[in-house]
């Protein structure tokens, strides 16, 4: 850190504080050139995640918009919110071990319909059929068909 004084870029860090909401961390340094004390900041730079939607647009990955569908599809459903927001989590965490920042929304939408399917077949088959836009009954029994044939084995 520069200090501000002399211009001297060796200090040592007196007293550290966050913020109450932990986005910030308040730093009181002094310079070890002209003993004189100044005050830093520092913040987290977060670049956000892009999810690409099926036309090509982009937006910012939104968790609770996600948290939202899965409840959705879990509604009146044995499913607690503990596995929801667990659900959430490994999308999330899916994310942050991607070197690139956009991710298209078949992708998420697919690794959710593979947790979903681990947790509660009924939940898949609700987000299933929004998020695949089945054109006819035909392909929405094929679905059920391909479930019922796991399930069997």
């Amino acid at each position: 850190m520069k200090c501000p004084y002399c211009g001297n870029l060796g200090d040592k860090v007196v007293d550290s504080r966050e913020s109450k909401e932990g986005e910030v961390i308040r730093r009181r340094r002094e310079c070890l050139e002209c003993g004189k004390r100044f005050t830093s900041y520092e913040r987290i730079d977060e670049i956000p995640y892009m999810v690409v939607k099926k036309d090509g647009t982009r937006e910012r990955f939104d968790r609770q918009k996600l948290v939202n569908g899965l409840l959705k599809a879990c509604e009146k459903r044995p499913v607690s919110l503990k596995s929801i927001e667990a659900v959430a989590d490994r999308v999330e965490s899916t994310l942050q071990e991607r070197p690139e920042r956009e991710i298209p929304t078949a992708e998420i939408g697919a690794f959710v319909m593979e947790e979903l399917k681990k947790l509660d077949k009924v939940a898949y088959v609700r987000f299933a059929s929004v998020y695949r836009h089945f054109r006819d009954i035909g392909e929405f029994m094929d679905e059920l068909k391909g479930l019922l044939t796991v399930e069997k084995q």
